[in-house]
């Protein structure tokens, strides 16, 4: 009901629009999708539960009715100023895009997807006022328009479609797809204005990143509206091809489509079919968002040292107090070590990879003030020394807190506070290393392989918490990193473990480790 209540408002206001508009037809493009298109999708997308909703519905009346008094208006020094007011709401809905982003972080690639469209909405309101405003943009006129009404359809509208329907089905393909059609748009602006082969390339990428998203659309299950949702994705197949005869033209200079056949066909086919049978299929068939995850996170925050957290500087035996809340059966030694961790000592090999190492010398910059995961630039083997504390009763705020405080030459090189949190019938391991005002959060699941235990924050299903996260006040912001450790007996009272560190998928730290029983080290 609220949904048919803002499309007849919506329709209402672009058929006034309509009334008093004294330009060129195709102008009307770009109202429809201010005054139609962006309420429809926001109104799908917002949460009523959302800070953003409160403020929005104070705020909306001004974007959309500056728009509204410009076509009722005419050319009028009053012009700048009301596309101001537009284009400070396209600032706002961005911010709310980002917002969501920071509660999240790199996960739910889907909401990703949501989240730049959300923002790109702002680049469209800054290209509409400069149009509006005259501003020299070194185009002309038309082509600022078109920019302008480039990132509403294809910069926004796209990417929240895709979104919703990657809440129904992801995978590879959809995610590459995606990602092809984030960039995509800008890649095409930059060639508009810069280079008519990157013009030509961007679309041709475009065109990969839509077929696919075609075939993604048919094998998603949709509840209702599904022929609609089809329909709208099929229409930029057709549409794409226009561009790519009007971007062939540019390059090769042998023109099979002008800027009037593009805004006949491409631009009344995106407005016209795309975006108008997209916004009612999903309007009738929105899916919702998955939850975020919602474990309980350290409450340690800052550079702390040990001796702080301790309960009477209590010293404790081992970073588990029984192994078997994970539900594993370990071989002896591995099970020994997390139980009784002091009785072992720990040799360490740190390997920053090759493309990695100019940071790793800023980084240890940093790291050295932080004294977190402060480790050495040389790969020559060094014992880690240390101890395990009991963290007070009620400080972290999750239950049998450990600090496992490492050094390397006397100089600390991790302060890690390790506990554990259950979600449907798995335990995961919960390690919190405070930083300054902050927390990161390490959640790891365990597995075995053969007599290996492996530890990892890769999902290994959707539903998993598994992920390192970067915890600041309220929000938990999931980072593009990844770590694996596989720790495996060698003989009776000695363990090799290896830990792998990826950023984006790309590997940049390996640590070794010899682990033996103090009195049988031969170190």
């Amino acid at each position: 009901m609220n949904v048919y209540k803002t499309a007849v408002l919506c329709g209402l206001m672009f058929f006034l629009s309509a009334a008093f508009h004294e330009g060129p037809w195709y102008y009307l493009l770009l109202t429809a999708a201010q005054l139609v298109y962006v309420p429809l999708v926001l109104r799908q997308v917002i949460q009523e539960e959302d800070w953003f909703y409160k403020t929005y519905k104070w705020i909306a009346p001004f974007g959309y009715g500056s728009v509204l008094l410009l076509h009722m208006l005419g050319p009028s020094p009053a012009g700048p100023i009301l596309a101001g007011i537009y284009l400070l709401f396209t600032v706002f809905v961005a911010s709310y895009g980002a917002t969501r982003f920071l509660k999240r972080g790199f996960v739910r690639f889907e909401e990703f997807s949501i989240d730049m469209g959300l923002i790109s909405l702002m680049i469209g309101g800054g290209w509409f006022f400069a149009h509006i405003a005259e501003v020299d943009t070194g185009f002309s006129p038309i082509i600022t328009w078109l920019t302008g009404i480039h990132f509403h359809y294809s910069s926004f509208l796209l990417p929240v479609f895709a979104g919703f329907l990657g809440r129904l089905l992801k995978g590879t393909v959809y995610r590459a797809a995606v990602s092809i059609l984030i960039v995509s748009p800008v890649i095409v602006a930059a060639g508009i204005a810069f280079s008519v082969w990157l013009e030509l390339f961007s679309v041709i990428l475009y065109i990969t990143g839509i077929y696919a998203l075609i075939w993604h659309s048919f094998k998603a299950d949709f509840p209702r509206g599904k022929w609609l949702i089809r329909l709208s994705f099929l229409s930029l197949g057709i549409t794409i091809l226009f561009s790519l005869s009007y971007a062939s033209g540019n390059a090769f200079g042998e023109y099979a489509v002008s800027i009037d056949t593009m805004l006949k066909f491409h631009g009344v086919l995106n407005g016209g079919v795309f975006a108008l049978a997209g916004v009612i299929g999903w309007s009738v068939s929105t899916p919702a968002s998955a939850a975020l995850p919602s474990f309980t996170v350290s409450k340690i925050r800052g550079k702390q040292h040990a001796a702080n957290l301790a309960a009477e500087a209590q010293i404790h035996v081992g970073l588990v107090d029984d192994m078997k809340i994970y539900g594993l059966k370990t071989t002896d030694t591995i099970t020994d070590f997390y139980e009784h961790t002091s009785g072992y000592r720990l040799f360490a090999a740190v390997h920053w990879h090759t493309w990695f190492k100019p940071f790793a010398f800023f980084y240890r910059w940093i790291s050295s003030r932080t004294e977190q995961i402060h480790l050495p630039l040389s790969s020559a083997q060094k014992e880690m020394t240390g101890g395990i504390y009991t963290v007070r009763e009620g400080l972290d705020g999750r239950p049998s807190v450990r600090a496992w405080h490492r050094q390397i030459d006397e100089k600390t090189v991790f302060l890690a506070l390790y506990s554990y949190h259950q979600k449907d019938g798995e335990t995961y391991m919960n390690i919190a290393l405070p930083l300054p005002g902050c927390s990161m959060i390490g959640i790891l699941e365990l597995s075995k392989s053969g007599d290996s235990l492996l530890l990892t924050s890769r999902k290994q299903n959707p539903s998993s918490d598994a992920g390192i996260y970067l915890a600041w006040k309220n929000y938990l912001f999931k980072l593009p990193l990844d770590e694996v450790f596989r720790v495996e007996e060698t003989e009776k009272g000695k363990l090799a473990a290896i830990h792998h560190m990826k950023a984006a998928g790309i590997p940049f730290l390996t640590i070794d480790y010899i682990i033996c029983k103090k009195q049988e080290s031969s170190f």
